[in-house]
C-alpha cells in the first residue's frame, strides 16, 4: 500500500463542528509545527504535514525528479570509509535536509507536486500528488496561500474528480474542501466547475463513504454563499442530498445535513427543498431516530426553523409530528412550583384511576415521578392513548424543570427575529407548551399561548392540548391583565374552538362570560373576530338539530347509545347556560347589532349568526326587536355588490371575476346569515307589525338576482318566500312574481347543479322530475334558465344513462327546450342525435317522443 493513500494516513480530524458555517483551519491547527505534533501521536505515525513526507512512496520516475540528499562516498582506496571532513560535510547536509523538511523552508515542493496534477503525466502520479497535497493543505491557511500561489491548481484539482480512482477523487475533494474553506478562494471553486463536478461524482452507483463525506463537504463550504446555494438547490443534487440522510455512515448523513441546512438558510430555496421531499427526513431525527449524533440532529433543527418561518410549510412540520416551542428562557421557569405531596392527577385535573402502592404521596415526588413515566404499564390505569401521552409528557417536562435542565440544550437555537425556538416531538412539545402557561412570566404565557394557536391545525393537535390541560389554563388567563397576554389566549382558544369536543369543554370550563366581556371591550377591536368565531361556535343554532340525531344507537351498540346521549348532553350545555341568563345583556346585544350594522361582511357574517342563535329564546327575541334591528338586516342586504346598474353590468362581470370574487362571497356568507336570522325573527307578530316588509322584499329581490353563490341564496330564498306570503297577495299584485324569481334564480340552478354533480341515482331523478314539473307549469323563461345554467349537456347523459322515469322526464324537458332555435346547436353538440335514434331503433316506450324531439332537430 503507498504510503499516501488517505486509508493509510489517520487524518480524521474534525474540521468544523459547527455545520452552517465554512470548515475552519486556522481554530484547529495554530501552525503546521503544532499539526506534525498532532500527526505524530496518530497510530501511523507521519513525520510531516509536507509533501516530502511521501517522497519514498513515490514511484521511481516521480521520485528521480526531486531533490534529494545522498550519501557522499570516497573514492579513495580506503574501502569505502568517510575521513573526517567529508564525514562533518555529510552531517552538515543531513541537518540541512531535516530542517528543510518544515513546512516553512520546503515550499518549493508545493509547485512540482501541482505540476504532477497536469493531465499529461502518469494517473498514478497525479493521485499521488493530490493526494500529497491535500496532506498539506491539512497544515493551515498559510499552507493552502501556497498553494494557491501556483495558477490552475484548482482547475487540476477540480479535473481529478473525474478519475476513476476513488483515493484520487478522495484527494482532489478533500484538497477542495480545504481551500473552499477560505473565504478569499471560495469563488474560485465554484467558478472552477466543482459544483458540477462533484454533482457528476456523486450519481455515481459505488462511492466510498470517504469520497462522499469530502465532497458533499466541499458543497457545504460553497452553500455558505447564498449564490452558491440557489446553484446547488437547483441542481440534480438536492435528490442525491436528501438520499444522502438515509446512508449508513454518520459522517455522510452529517455532511448532507450541514448542506441542506446551508441551502434552507435562503427563503428562495425553500419551495424546491419543500417539494423535493427535504422535510420529512429532516423531521425523523428529531422524532424517532435515537441514534443520530448531536450534530445532525441540530443541522436537522436548523433547517425546520428555517421553513418553520412560512405558516404552511409550519403545519407540514406539524404533521410529521413536531411542534415549534419558543424558548422564554431558563428563569421564567423557575416561578415553576411542581407539587411534591399530592397524588398524580391527569393533566385536566381529573383524578387518576390506578393502584397505590403505598398510603400517600412521597415527599419528593419520586413515586409520582416514576408512575407518570411509566403510566402505560398500569393495568389497572386503563388509559386511553392521547390521556397516557399527556400523563407521560407532562411528567417529563416537569422534572426537567425541576432540576433546571428544560432549556439547557437549546439555548444556541436559531433565532427567529427577536424570538428563540426549539422544535420537540409533539407529545414533549404540547406538555412544555402547556408547563409555559403555568408560569408568571408575561411574555412567556404570551408566547406559548400563539405557538398553541400556531400548533392547532389539526383534529389531534387539538385533542392533545385539551388532554394536556391546555384549555383550561387558557380559560383561566382570559381575565389576566395584559393584552398580549389576552389576545394570544383568544387566538389560541379561537383555533381549538374548532373541534366541537374541544369547543365544549371550553364552554364547561367558563368562558362564555369572559369573552362577552371582551366583546363590549371597545379596546378588543384586534381580537373581535376571533371573539365572535369563539362564541359563534359555543352559541350555535346547529348544535340543536345535530343532538336530535345522537339517540340513535352508534354501529347498534350499547356504548355507542351511551356515548351519544353524552353528547347530545354536551351540544344543549349552551341552552341551559342560556336559560339560566348568563349572557342576557343589553349591552351586548347592542354590540351584536352594531357590528351588523356597521362591519365589514365577515365580522357581520358572525353576528347575525349570533343574534340567530338567541332569537330562538322568546325574552332575547324581544330584546333584539326593542333595538333596532331593521336598520342593521337593511345595512347588510343594501351591500354595495347587490346595487349594480343593468347598463354596467359587463364591466361589473369583469370587476367580480378578477378583482370583486372575495368580496362577493364574503358578502353572500352575511346575506345567507342575515336571512336566517330574519326568517327567526318574523316568528313575531310584533316584528312584522313594526317592519317596512316593501323595503326588505325589494332588498332580498335584488340579492337573489345577483352574481353571489348559489348556496347562499337558499335562505335568501326562503326568507323571501315567507315574507311574501305573510305580507299578503294584495300588496304584491295577483301574478306574484316572487315565486317565479324564485324558481329562475334558486331552484332551477339548485336542481341542475344536482343533476351535474349528484352520485346518487335517486337525487338525480329526483332533480330531473322536480325541473319536469317546473317547466312542464309553464314558468316564464325556465327553458332559457336551464339553458343558461348548462343544464343541456348533464340532461343528455342524464338520458343515456337513467331508467324509463328519468328518460321521460328528460326527453320532456329537451323537447321545450327545442322549441327555442338558438338551443338546437347545444342539443347536437352534446350528442343527443345518436342517443334519441337508438332510444328509436329499440323501440323503447319513449321512442316516440325522441322521435318528435329528432324531427325537430336540424339533423
Amino acid at each position: 500500500m503507498s504510503l499516501t493513500s488517505p486509508s493509510h494516513f489517520n487524518f480524521n480530524f474534525s474540521i468544523s463542528q459547527n455545520p452552517h458555517r465554512s470548515f475552519p483551519v486556522q481554530s484547529h491547527f495554530e501552525s503546521s509545527s503544532l499539526m506534525i505534533f498532532k500527526i505524530s501521536r496518530t497510530r501511523r505515525r507521519v513525520q510531516s504535514p509536507h509533501p516530502s513526507y511521501c517522497f519514498n512512496s513515490l514511484n521511481p520516475r516521480l521520485r528521480s525528479e526531486l531533490p534529494v540528499v545522498t550519501r557522499v562516498s570516497n573514492s579513495s582506496d580506503s574501502g569505502g570509509a568517510f575521513d573526517e571532513a567529508t564525514s562533518q560535510k555529510v552531517s552538515d547536509e543531513v541537518s540541512d535536509f531535516e530542517a528543510s523538511r518544515s513546512p516553512i523552508s520546503g515550499d518549493g515542493y508545493v509547485g512540482l507536486f501541482i505540476r504532477k496534477l497536469g493531465l499529461d503525466n502518469d494517473p498514478l502520479d497525479r493521485e499521488q500528488a493530490v493526494d500529497a497535497l491535500w496532506k498539506y493543505s491539512l497544515g493551515g491557511k498559510k499552507c493552502i496561500d501556497e498553494i494557491m500561489k501556483f495558477r490552475g491548481s484548482v482547475f487540476l484539482t477540480v479535473n481529478l474528480l473525474k478519475s476513476e480512482s476513488g483515493v484520487a477523487c478522495e484527494a482532489a475533494a478533500g484538497l477542495l474542501r480545504m481551500i473552499s474553506s477560505v473565504n478569499i478562494y471560495r469563488d474560485l471553486v465554484a467558478e472552477s466547475g466543482a459544483i458540477e463536478e462533484i454533482t457528476s461524482l456523486l450519481t455515481r452507483s459505488s462511492l466510498t463513504c470517504e469520497v462522499k463525506e469530502q465532497s458533499l463537504c466541499v458543497l457545504s463550504n460553497l452553500s455558505v454563499d447564498e449564490r452558491f446555494r440557489l446553484q446547488i438547490a437547483n441542481s440534480d443534487l438536492l435528490p442525491l442530498l436528501i438520499k444522502f440522510l438515509d446512508d449508513e455512515d454518520m459522517k455522510v448523513k452529517e455532511a448532507a445535513g450541514g448542506v441542506l441546512a446551508n441551502l434552507a438558510l435562503s427563503v428562495a430555496n425553500h419551495k424546491i427543498m419543500v417539494e423535493a421531499g427535504v422535510i420529512p427526513p429532516l423531521a425523523k431525527f428529531l422524532r424517532t431516530d435515537t441514534e443520530a449524533s448531536k450534530i445532525i440532529r441540530k443541522e436537522a433543527q436548523s433547517a425546520l426553523l428555517e421553513f418553520a418561518k412560512d405558516n404552511y410549510y409550519k403545519i407540514l412540520l406539524i404533521e410529521e409530528g413536531l411542534v415549534v416551542v419558543p424558548l422564554v428562557g431558563a428563569a421564567a421557569y423557575k416561578s415553576f412550583k411542581p407539587s411534591l405531596y399530592s397524588w398524580p392527577s391527569l393533566p385536566d385535573g381529573s383524578e387518576l384511576n390506578v393502584k397505590q402502592a403505598s398510603k400517600g404521596p412521597s415527599r419528593f415526588g419520586a413515586t409520582e415521578l416514576l408512575l407518570g413515566l411509566h403510566v402505560e404499564d398500569d393495568k389497572n390505569a386503563k388509559l386511553e392513548e392521547a390521556k397516557t401521552n399527556a400523563i407521560v409528557g407532562r411528567t417529563q417536562q416537569q422534572f426537567l424543570a425541576r432540576i433546571g435542565a428544560i432549556e439547557s440544550e437549546d439555548d444556541s437555537n436559531t433565532e427567529t427575529g427577536t424570538q428563540k425556538f426549539t422544535i420537540l416531538p409533539w407529545v414533549d412539545g404540547v406538555a412544555r407548551l402547556v408547563l409555559i402557561l403555568e408560569l408568571e412570566d408575561e411574555s412567556a404565557i404570551a408566547k406559548a399561548a400563539e405557538a398553541i394557536a400556531d400548533a392547532s391545525v389539526s383534529e389531534h393537535m387539538r385533542t392533545s392540548f385539551k388532554e394536556a390541560g391546555a384549555v383550561k389554563n387558557l380559560v383561566r388567563l382570559l381575565d389576566y391583565n395584559s393584552e398580549p397576554v389576552r389576545s394570544g389566549v383568544i387566538h389560541a382558544l379561537e383555533r381549538l374552538s374548532v373541534s366541537n369536543d374541544v369547543c365544549q369543554k371550553i364552554e364547561a370550563e367558563g368562558a362564555l362570560n369572559p369573552l362577552i366581556s371582551s366583546l363590549k371591550n371597545p379596546d378588543a377591536s384586534g381580537s373581535l373576530s376571533q371573539i365572535l368565531n369563539i362564541l359563534g361556535r359555543i352559541l350555535d343554532s346547529s348544535k340543536e338539530m345535530k343532538s336530535k340525531f345522537y339517540d340513535a344507537p352508534v354501529n347498534g351498540s350499547k356504548k355507542g347509545r351511551n356515548e351519544a346521549r353524552t353528547s347530545s348532553s354536551n351540544l344543549t350545555f349552551s341552552s341551559q347556560t342560556i336559560q339560566e341568563g348568563d349572557v342576557l345583556d343589553s349591552m351586548f346585544l347592542s354590540r351584536l347589532i352594531e357590528i351588523l350594522n356597521a362591519s365589514p361582511p365577515v365580522l357581520q357574517t358572525k353576528a347575525a349568526s349570533i343574534l340567530e342563535f338567541l332569537a330562538g329564546y322568546e325574552n332575547y327575541r324581544e330584546k333584539i326587536i326593542s333595538l333596532d334591528i331593521e336598520s342593521a338586516l337593511d345595512s347588510v342586504f343594501r351591500h354595495n355588490c347587490f346595487n349594480a346598474k343593468e347598463d354596467m353590468e359587463a364591466e361589473i362581470e369583469f370587476q367580480e371575476i378578477e378583482l370583486q370574487t372575495l368580496e362577493i362571497e364574503e358578502a353572500g356568507l352575511a346575506v345567507s346569515a342575515t336571512s336566517r336570522l330574519l326568517t327567526r325573527l318574523l316568528d313575531s307578530e310584533h316584528f312584522r307589525d313594526i317592519i317596512n316588509s316593501s323595503r326588505l322584499i325589494d332588498s332580498l329581490r335584488r340579492i337573489l338576482t345577483s352574481r353571489i353563490p348559489l348556496q347562499n341564496k337558499d335562505w335568501v330564498a326562503a326568507c323571501l318566500v315567507k315574507l311574501s306570503s305573510l305580507s299578503g297577495p294584495t300588496e304584491l299584485g295577483s301574478e306574484n312574481p316572487i315565486n317565479t324569481e324564485v324558481m329562475l334564480y334558486e331552484t332551477i340552478p339548485r336542481l341542475i347543479g344536482q343533476i351535474k354533480d349528484s352520485y346518487s341515482p335517486e337525487a338525480r331523478e329526483t332533480a330531473v322530475l322536480e325541473l319536469n314539473r317546473i317547466i312542464s307549469e309553464g314558468v316564464v323563461d325556465s327553458t332559457r334558465a336551464v339553458a343558461a345554467q348548462g343544464g343541456i349537456f348533464p340532461l343528455v347523459k342524464l338520458i343515456e344513462e337513467g331508467n324509463d322515469r328519468v328518460v321521460e322526464a328528460g326527453l320532456a324537458i329537451l323537447y321545450n327546450l327545442s322549441m327555442d332555435v338558438e338551443n338546437h346547436p347545444a342539443i347536437v353538440a352534446a350528442g343527443a342525435v345518436p342517443t334519441l335514434r337508438r332510444i328509436v331503433l329499440s323501440e323503447r316506450p319513449q321512442w316516440v317522443r325522441a322521435l318528435h324531439l329528432l324531427r325537430t332537430l336540424p339533423t
